[in-house]
């Protein structure tokens, strides 16, 4: 019966709300709302930052988004990044625009080839905190942020400066040490290739195929020492080349070197990545997250360690003749 009281009156206000307005406005009115995504990285020299607004307007989105004025402020933004070791402020860096001109059509929903960004040219020290300060100098309205750096750490397999082996049918070991203020892991392995053309052979070209072994992998802290220690299957190696370089009777292919990419995501881009990733439940509504403060967006870090031109031992070389993935590639 409780529950019957509850709806009856609902009941009885359907005439009286339906009748009041038979026009619907779904577009309240707008306000502004900065955009902002900065990921720093102490191993880069040149840091990049986007910063829109959000908009909104009669009709559909995509045609909006399309018109470079619906998303870009009209005005350059003062934008400052201070460097501040504990208590006392080390640096100040005034942000200057570049406009980028290489964005290709589908690189998402928004306009393209150019693309209106901030940067800064500077050195970063890991361990040192970083501000971000955002004025709109024709409203007043501020927008800050703030993040730590991601540590160096140290990879102990593979092994630096020694060939690599990717034996069928086995399992390779990676093992590292976790990174301070890091907590989520992606492992690339990058093998390197000469593509020469056989009628000519002066026609050639250096390529690459990426092969994630990891994409996340999670430390159970972000305070590092932590010991990660993994296994993948060499099988893997053969079947990422076999879908990745397509057969081609013209060319002689020839194996090169290997890298082992250790890309780092802070906390607060790992909680980033979580909640925009797609839902594997019936619950496809999810959580928003944003560490911007009177915006919404991400200023944070992540870094990468190379293990890179490691040798490719005559085994795996042998292999690429003849495995049922390779075979038909030319190598």
């Amino acid at each position: 019966m409780r529950f019957l009281k509850f709806i009856l009156p609902g009941l009885f206000l359907l005439p009286v709300l339906f009748s009041c307005n038979k026009s619907l406005n779904v577009n309240a009115d707008w306000t502004d709302i900065t955009v902002v995504y900065g990921l720093l990285d102490q191993n880069d020299t040149i840091h990049y930052f986007k910063i829109t607004k959000a908009f909104l307007g009669p009709g559909d989105a995509l045609q909006f988004a399309q018109v470079p004025d619906s998303s870009n402020y009209p005005d350059k933004l003062e934008v400052r990044i201070e460097e501040w070791d504990g208590f006392t402020l080390k640096n100040e860096f005034l942000c200057d625009t570049i406009t980028i001109h290489n964005k290709e059509a589908g690189d998402s929903i928004f306009y393209y080839p150019d693309q209106l960004m901030y940067l800064i040219h500077t050195n970063l020290n890991e361990n040192y905190q970083y501000k971000l300060h955002i004025k709109n100098k024709q409203t007043g309205k501020e927008v800050t942020s703030e993040t730590s750096l991601i540590h160096n750490f140290s990879v102990e397999k593979p092994y630096a400066f020694l060939p690599i082996n990717f034996i069928p049918g086995e399992k390779n070991e990676l093992k590292w040490i976790s990174a301070k203020n890091g907590r989520r892991y992606q492992i690339t392995c990058r093998f390197h290739y000469l593509e020469t053309l056989k009628l000519d052979t002066s026609q050639k070209a250096f390529k690459y195929v990426d092969w994630i072994i990891y994409n996340n992998i999670k430390s159970f802290t972000n305070q590092g020492g932590e010991f990660m220690d993994y296994y993948y299957s060499t099988d893997g190696f053969y079947a990422n080349l076999g879908a990745k370089i397509p057969e081609d009777p013209n060319l002689n292919r020839a194996a090169r070197s290997v890298d082992f990419i250790f890309s780092v995501a802070s906390d607060d881009l790992n909680t980033y990545m979580e909640v925009t990733e797609p839902s594997n439940s019936i619950v496809q509504e999810r959580p928003s997250f944003t560490n911007i403060i009177n915006g919404i967006g991400l200023f944070t870090s992540r870094t990468q360690i190379y293990i890179d031109s490691l040798g490719i031992r005559k085994e795996t070389l042998d292999q690429l003749k003849v495995n049922e993935y390779t075979k038909y590639l030319g190598f």
